[in-house]
This record gives structure tokens, C-alpha cells and sequence, in this order.
């Protein structure tokens, strides 16, 4: 069972490995090691691996050493951090342009403006918008303005900003069309986004690849075969058009979601032909679609043809391999592949193991997953929060409640030490809190109780937990009452009844 996947592994240990992360974990070390005198950008691009580290002191120090900056420099930096999803990071690099006096053309604005949605909501956004100069409300700005409400799923505003800008006789472009079809996806009006192709065809406007991929979706989720592949077949047949592997990998999918699995290999063959050898996430979307097939040695190709073309696996690589391998139910093999990532020289990223972690907890061998993590700590590895919360679910799932508890608490205790910018879920800590209401003391009810407070609000299972650990000791509750009210949870009818028992 372990032969394809030894083979893979005798050939990557026999290579020389080079530091990668793709998944919102980047360069940070390596960056610096190639570059001995590196510029602004890798100096910053050395800080990407923390998304909450600000990149203001980085640059001031630049400046402070009499070293000068580039606007296309900063340009660069803002646009890798959106590109990445950083986009905190990437206001703070255009606030401190507009500080320090670099550049303020209406480009740079319009992406401060879509930073600003990104970071600071709507709201922040539209004031923004109207505290910009008329010269720099070009249609830029416009478009940012309306990428905001969109990805707000504002129906209303997104229609009457566009009426707007075709009053102001801006031409709409495919970017618009574009965005009022992510709009409708958005919205699960999938029926609308057919329409507004037609309309931008009719107003000669041509779509690009994203127009034609959004439309073959939202036929693909409605389940309507016949219409996507008239489309796909349109599209092919566009001249403008130039296909891609992303296309053919979106059919597969939606092949593969109506039962077709042998169109649905056809596509991804497609897919595979056009890929480039240099896109990474690529290889790995690939290997996810195969993984729905049960084509294990078509995610095992893949995998070896992603190290071949780039030398190296990323974390994002490892992560997808091991959750792929673990949809087949080769646990076995996923194990393999854990050790071959602890050995590859990887940037550790906890990321990964959580795979593998989350793997045996859904399996119901949440001590395997404990074991697991705690022989990781003892390596010296950081477990983050997620490990120890993965590991608590697994035993709530099989009503393990002591060990779930103590589990969750650790997950809480390192969240709140390291100041992680992370919470668990409700469903995850609901049954915990019960539990802990019917079996618990006070003490480890108001212990618990008090560090999940430092990492979600008060609501009304925590509320639960409280009020039958205290009626069971015979404890008024009167108070913890009041403070539902106040919190504007309301007071039930399972905990009036609690409370009445005191009185009986």
C-alpha cells in the first residue's frame, strides 16, 4: 500500500529542499539568507510569515538609516499583501505613504479604498470615499467603492453606485459586470449572473476568463449540465479567450458534484494540459479534485510533477496532500507523509499537522490525535490554539468530557498567552458547557467560563453552565439572571425553571 508513496519519498529526500509557504505563510528567513543586501521589498517581504506584526517600524527604520525608497518598491509590497491576503499590513504601507508624502496618484487612493472596506468594513470605506478630492474619484475609486459593497453583499448599494457611474457616463467595463455577477453568487441569486453576460455581449463589452468561469458556476450549482457545457463550448470558441486550467477545473468540479465522474476526469485532464509548471496552488487544486475521485494515483503524479517542476513542496503542498490521502482513508500513508514533512526543512507551519490532527479526532481516535500533538510539543514544535481544539472536539465527539475539557482549556490558556487572534467554535464548546453545568464545580465552571471570555462574549450556553452549577449547590441565581438581561440574551424557559427549583 505504502509503495508509490515510498518511491515519491526516496525521491524528495534525494533532492535538496528550498523554504516555500504559500498558504498565508511566507518566505521569512530564506528571503533574507538569498538576499544579503536586500531592498525594501524583501525586507518586508521577511516579515509576511506574522499577519499581525505591523511593517511600520521596518519601514521607518529604512528611512531613519538614510536609505531611500521606491515608489514601485511600495507599490509591489502592497500589492503582494493584498495579493496575500494581508491586507491590514497593506494599509499600514499605504497610510505611511500618504504620511511620509510619497505618491498620491487616484490609483493609489482607490486601493487605499478597497484596504479600507477590507480592514475597517463598509462604513469606513464610503467615508473615505467621500472625503477624496473629485480629481481623484476616478473610476478606480468607483470600482473599489463598489468591491466593497459586494463583498458586503449589498444589493442596493452595489445597483444604484453603478446606475451612478453610468450617469457620470463612465463606461462599464467587464471588471463592473464582474462584480455585480460575484454580487448574485454572493446573494445565491445564481440565476441573475446568465443575464448580465448576455447584457455586457449586448453592450459589447467582452468578457474575460473570470466573466465566463463565474457563469459556468452558476449554472454548475444549479445543477444545470446542458447549459454549462453550451457555455464552456462558446467559450472555447471566443477568439478573445485564451483557456485555462482554472476553467476546466471549475467543470470537473461541478462534474463531479452531479455524478459525472468520467466527464468530470476528461475535464481535469484539460485542466492538467494547461497548467503551468510554475503554478503551485495549481498542482494542489488538482490533487483535491482527484482526491473527490478516489484517484489516488492521480493525486500521487501530480504530486511528484509539482516537485519535479519546482524542486521544492510548500506547506500548503503537504496540507492538501495529507487531507486528500486522509478523504481516501489512507491513514497509513498520510502518516508517511507527516514524516516526510517534519524532515523536509519547512518553515513548521501547525497548520499542517492540524490536518492530520483533525484527521484522526473525525475518525473517532482522539487519543491517537493527543498522543500526536503532545509528542510534537515535546519536540519543541509551538502547538497553536486550533491543535488543542481539534484534539477537544474529537473527544466530545465521543462524550470523553473530562479530556475535551482539559484540552479546550489548554487551547484557551495558549490562545490568550501568545495573544492569538483566534476563538473557538460554538458547536465545539457547546456540549463542553453543558457537561459542565450538570457534572462540574463551581469553580470549573467559573474557571472555564472566564477563559473563554477572553476570547468570545458571553452567550447563553456559558450563561447555562453557571446558573445550574450554582443551583445545584443551592446558590441564588439571581443575579447571573440580571446579567442575561443586560447582555440582551433572552432568560429561557429551561433556565426559569432552574432558577424556580431554589425556591421550592
Amino acid at each position: 500500500m505504502l509503495s508509490s508513496l515510498n518511491r515519491l519519498t526516496s525521491h524528495i529526500q534525494s533532492n535538496d529542499h528550498r523554504l516555500s509557504k504559500t498558504l498565508l505563510t511566507i518566505r521569512s528567513l530564506s528571503t533574507l539568507k538569498r538576499h544579503p543586501n536586500p531592498n525594501l521589498y524583501t525586507t518586508i517581504n521577511s516579515l509576511y510569515g506574522n499577519p499581525n506584526r505591523s511593517v511600520v517600524p521596518k519601514l521607518d527604520q529604512w528611512v531613519e538609516t538614510g536609505r531611500k525608497v521606491q515608489v514601485s518598491d511600495l507599490q509591489r509590497i502592497i500589492r503582494n499583501l493584498r495579493r496575500r491576503g494581508r491586507y491590514s499590513q497593506a494599509l499600514q504601507v499605504s497610510e505611511w505613504m500618504e504620511n511620509q508624502g510619497i505618491c498620491s496618484l487616484p490609483s493609489d487612493h482607490a486601493v487605499r479604498l478597497d484596504l479600507i472596506g477590507h480592514v475597517h468594513g463598509v462604513e469606513s470605506a464610503e467615508t473615505y470615499f467621500n472625503s477624496m478630492r473629485d480629481p481623484d474619484r476616478t473610476v478606480k475609486a468607483y470600482g473599489a467603492l463598489l468591491n466593497c459593497y459586494v463583498r458586503a453583499g449589498s444589493t442596493i448599494k452595489s445597483l444604484s453606485l453603478v446606475q451612478k457611474m453610468k450617469d457620470m457616463g463612465f463606461l462599464l467595463s467587464h471588471l463592473v459586470y464582474n462584480d455585480l455577477m460575484c454580487l448574485y453568487t454572493k446573494i445565491s441569486e445564481h440565476e441573475k449572473v446568465p443575464r448580465l453576460l448576455a447584457e455586457m455581449k449586448a453592450n459589447n463589452v467582452s468578457p474575460n476568463n473570470f466573466s465566463y468561469r463565474i457563469c459556468l458556476n452558476s449554472y454548475g450549482v444549479r445543477s444545470d449540465i446542458e447549459s454549462m457545457e453550451r457555455l464552456l463550448e462558446q467559450m472555447e470558441n471566443d477568439s478573445d479567450i485564451s483557456m485555462d486550467w482554472t476553467t476546466y477545473s471549475v467543470v470537473a468540479n461541478h462534474y463531479i458534484k452531479a455524478g459525472l465522474p468520467d466527464k468530470a476526469k476528461v475535464a481535469l485532464e484539460k485542466s492538467e494540459q494547461l497548467l503551468s509548471k510554475a503554478d503551485g496552488p495549481g498542482y494542489a487544486h488538482l490533487i483535491t479534485l482527484h482526491s473527490s475521485l478516489q484517484n489516488k494515483g492521480c493525486m500521487l503524479r501530480l504530486w511528484h510533477l509539482k516537485k519535479t517542476a519546482l524542486n521544492r513542496h510548500t506547506n500548503m503542498d503537504y496540507a492538501v496532500m495529507l487531507g486528500s490521502l486522509l478523504k481516501l482513508g489512507e491513514f497509513e500513508e498520510a502518516e508517511t507523509l507527516m514524516e516526510m514533512y517534519e524532515s523536509s526543512g519547512n518553515n513548521y507551519d501547525f497548520r499542517v499537522p492540524n490536518v492530520l490532527l483533525l484527521g484522526y479526532s473525525q475518525n473517532g481516535e482522539a487519543e491517537k490525535a493527543e498522543a500526536m500533538l503532545r509528542g510534537l510539543v515535546e519536540k519543541g514544535r509551538v502547538a497553536i490554539p486550533s491543535s488543542w481544539s481539534i484534539v477537544a472536539a474529537g473527544y466530545a465527539r465521543k462524550n470523553e468530557m473530562t479530556k475535551a475539557v482539559e484540552c479546550m482549556k489548554r487551547a484557551l490558556t495558549i490562545s490568550v498567552d501568545e495573544h492569538c487572534d483566534w476563538s473557538p467554535a460554538l458547536d465545539a464548546i457547546a456540549s463542553m458547557l453543558h457537561w459542565l453545568g450538570d457534572e462540574g464545580t463551581i469553580d470549573e465552571v467559573e474557571a472555564f467560563v472566564e477563559l473563554l471570555k477572553s476570547r468570545i462574549p458571553m452567550n447563553r450556553d456559558m450563561y447555562y453552565a453557571l446558573i445550574n452549577a450554582n443551583v445545584k449547590v443551592g446558590r441564588e441565581v439571581d443575579d447571573l439572571v440580571e446579567r442575561m438581561k443586560v447582555d440582551k440574551i433572552d432568560v429561557d424557559e429551561k433556565i426559569e425553571n432552574e432558577r424556580a427549583n431554589l425556591y421550592r
